[in-house]
């Protein structure tokens, strides 16, 4: 089915009711693997980062990992879960080139959290619970490179290049309960749900959760039952989205996709299906396997993972305030509207403007900095705010130097262009480029003369009492001096000569 036939997105709702399901994968940010002892950094070369282990030899045997473990409790207590007083691996067997043993250790009826929920504020407000089925605890697999094909999948490619530097790297997947009851709003509930699940985890420090790294990933699952009906549809499986927005199209796409099968009297396949971000349609993958497919087991080589009580406890009096909390906090303190909220946790700014207030820039001006030029800049580059080569300390900085009067709103704008080229600081940047503001009076007076001068009619009308002409030559003066005249002295200076009341 192409794009061209899907039923419009108003029409799919008047039949139909979606019913999602989320599926989140989260790289924990530990130094080492779930089971063994192998480095977790990036960017090493392919196949150097291994071990017996985690290649899967014969006669190897893992070891749990206790940052792993303790950061997975730390998740499912911040997801207001239950945690499990004892739970256990299984096998989770499937053959792919890229799991070297040819199953997966994961936690299939035991997981070690379980019985949660997520609170997510919509946009305009609105708070919708998510109800969480499960958080386990498991390996991710190696990386396949599919080489001489035209969409770097496997089909149409030549040959495959495979790298288990991440085969064993520590794993969370947090599972939803069917969330029924969004409507046409469950685009947004995907989307909305992920970001503050992505805040969650960066709060609590046990991963970076960058998506476009693949350090948190969401399978998207919907299915549609016609209004009234109590059963479920058939659900597809649309796997490793990662991307906020691509997470919302995955699940708007679907939506319309299988309103249109279920119109012409088609039946809905369970299947895992891949996003494509350029036309923001899915494409069918393969036939999805029931739980009793993967023959689970216990893992005879791991022994149980048993909580102790005090230690849950102590950790869950460790836990750092909520993200919708601190939001809410947040928006309070810099007396903002829930909509300019929103727009800053959509860019990824929090953290960022906190940081640069921490480093001594008013709120106001930190947030202006951040959600301003900044924006603009890693939108033209199509990058993070958090990923532009300028620190809070940097940003806060150019704040100071413009309340001082050193730097106008337009020489600051030089100024960040400076540091994100690599220029050095704002000060070496000022230095470089000669940026600073021109305040001195002899200087500025001397602009002014010339510029009274050159535009005798406007001189004239300031006389007669008209004092708005003042904008023209303070324009002049501007310009004369590149943008670097103090404006506000400018303007005293040419109402004085003309004897303008201010």
């Amino acid at each position: 089915m192409t794009v061209t036939e899907l039923v419009s997105y108003e029409d799919a709702l008047a039949s139909y009711d979606p019913v999602m399901g989320l599926e989140v994968h989260v790289e924990l940010g530990t130094r080492t693997k779930m089971f063994c002892g192998c480095s977790t950094a990036l960017g090493a070369e392919p196949n150097t980062q291994t071990c017996p282990v985690c290649l899967g030899m014969p006669g190897s045997l893992p070891v749990v990992n206790a940052t792993a473990v303790e950061s997975t409790v730390r998740i499912g207590l911040a997801l207001n879960c239950e945690i499990a007083e004892w739970c256990r691996f299984a096998r989770k067997n499937y053959f792919y080139p890229d799991m070297p043993k040819n199953f997966q250790i994961s936690q299939y009826d035991e997981p070690i959290a379980f019985d949660g929920y997520l609170d997510v504020q919509l946009e305009d407000g609105e708070v919708f619970r998510v109800e969480i089925e499960r958080a386990h605890m498991e390996e991710d697999t190696g990386k396949s490179t599919h080489i001489g094909g035209a969409t770097g999948r496997i089909h149409g490619a030549s040959h495959s290049l495979l790298d288990y530097n991440r085969a064993g790297i520590p794993l969370v997947e947090i599972v939803t309960r069917p969330i029924t009851g969004a409507g046409e709003r469950a685009p947004e509930v995907a989307r909305a749900y992920v970001a503050e699940l992505r805040e969650l985890i960066r709060a609590l420090g046990v991963s970076e959760a960058r998506m476009e790294m693949g350090q948190l990933r969401c399978d998207v699952n919907l299915s549609l039952r016609p209004h009234g009906r109590e059963t479920f549809g058939t659900r597809s499986e649309t796997k490793n989205v990662n991307s906020l927005r691509s997470v919302e199209r995955a699940t708007r796409f679907e939506i319309q996709r299988h309103a249109a099968v279920l119109d012409a009297g088609g039946t809905i396949v369970q299947e895992t299906r891949h996003f494509h971000e350029d036309t923001g349609s899915t494409t069918s993958g393969r036939v999805k396997e029931e739980a009793e497919d993967y023959r689970y087991f216990p893992e005879p080589d791991l022994v149980p993972v048993a909580p102790a009580r005090e230690w849950v406890a102590e950790l869950r009096t460790g836990l750092p305030e909520l993200p919708r909390l601190r939001r809410n906090r947040l928006r309070e303190e810099w007396g903002v509207s829930q909509h300019e909220m929103q727009s800053v946790l959509n860019a990824g700014a929090i953290d960022l403007i906190t940081a640069t207030m921490d480093a001594g820039a008013p709120a106001d001006q930190a947030r202006k900095w951040w959600m301003g030029e900044l924006a603009r800049r890693a939108n033209e580059q199509g990058t993070e705010l958090s990923a532009l080569p300028i620190t809070p300390a940097e940003v806060a900085r150019v704040c100071a130097l413009v309340a001082e009067g050193s730097l106008n709103d337009k020489l600051a704008r030089q100024v960040i262009e400076g540091v994100l080229a690599g220029e050095g600081g704002p000060d070496e940047v000022v230095d470089k480029r000669g940026l600073k503001v021109v305040s001195d009076t002899g200087a500025l007076s001397a602009a002014v003369d010339e510029a009274i001068a050159a535009n005798a009619a406007v001189a004239d009308k300031i006389r007669g009492g008209k004092v708005q002409a003042a904008g023209a030559l303070v324009g002049a003066v501007m310009k004369a001096t590149r943008g670097q005249a103090d404006a506000a002295r400018v303007r005293e200076l040419i109402l004085e000569k003309l004897g303008g009341q201010g």
